[in-house]
């Protein structure tokens, strides 16, 4: 059984209503059941650049799912097993790095939906309440709750932004601006990136598809508005890692004063 809040979080997101998370990169259940507690919007799992297995994404599945959390997983592929494993798990949905047409897109909704030629069907899954939930009720709570979101982050999608926002069961295009100004051979801050960004952010607008992209710093107000008012409403702010490493180097610093201790 799922609760309210994983099951309106693709409602609320469509909606473009103003949502927070952050990525999960280490794979402990113990740091899910923490980041619970805080209740935020959304954990996106990052199984793209974080050590996460099948066992470890399960576990961690299970205790944000049980805490009625939702939860992203970014997988590592773009592959129908990497899709179909991490919703069998109990994801809320999915995040797809490197999408770079709108064909693309239409696969990833294939492959995520039930039905001939998409998802593989099984009742034992966590999803499908381990055999509890009755084939039907499972397909159809499947269909109305499970968010696909395409990562933006290739100069090559950049011309077919606008047709994958477009698709249907596309519900949010993320922008990826690390790995494209890594692409595009510039700086983050560089204007080049933050115009491609900007584009991005029109054409999810103009197709009528939410948008959300990566904030490093929690405390970074002014760039949070202002993707905010460039149509954002998806933010994934910082990593569990992130923030452990700065709570600890303001620890190491309370004595010290660049590597001097004060007395």
């Amino acid at each position: 059984m799922i609760g309210e809040r994983i099951r309106t979080f693709r409602t609320r997101l469509t909606a473009a209503a103003p949502l927070t998370g952050t990525f999960l990169k280490t794979p402990s259940p113990v740091i899910c059941e923490v980041l619970a507690q805080a209740a935020v919007d959304v954990v996106c799992v990052d199984a793209e650049h974080a050590p996460f297995g099948r066992q470890e994404l399960d576990a961690c599945l299970a205790i944000l799912r049980a805490a009625d959390q939702p939860s992203l997983v970014r997988i590592a592929a773009c592959t129908p097993a990497d899709i179909r494993g991490a919703l069998d798990c109990g994801a809320t949905g999915i995040l797809v790095p490197h999408v770079t047409s709108a064909d693309q897109a239409r696969a990833i909704v294939a492959a995520a939906r039930f039905g001939e030629g998409g998802r593989g069907y099984s009742g034992s899954t966590r999803a499908a309440d381990f055999g509890a939930k009755p084939m039907r009720d499972h397909i159809h709570d499947s269909h109305a709750q499970t968010v696909l979101i395409a990562q933006i982050e290739d100069p090559a999608a950049l011309d077919a932004v606008g047709a994958i926002a477009a698709v249907e069961g596309i519900d949010c295009v993320f922008i990826g601006r690390a790995d494209l100004a890594v692409a595009m051979g510039k700086e983050l801050s560089a204007a080049e990136v933050d115009a491609a960004a900007a584009r991005i952010c029109s054409a999810g607008s103009a197709a009528g598809t939410a948008i959300g992209i990566f904030v490093a710093n929690v405390s970074d107000a002014t760039e949070i508005s202002h993707w905010r008012a460039a149509g954002a409403s998806l933010f994934l702010i910082g990593s569990d890692q992130g923030f452990v490493l700065a709570q600890a180097k303001r620890l190491a610093g309370i004595f010290h004063d660049r590597g001097r201790e004060v007395r």
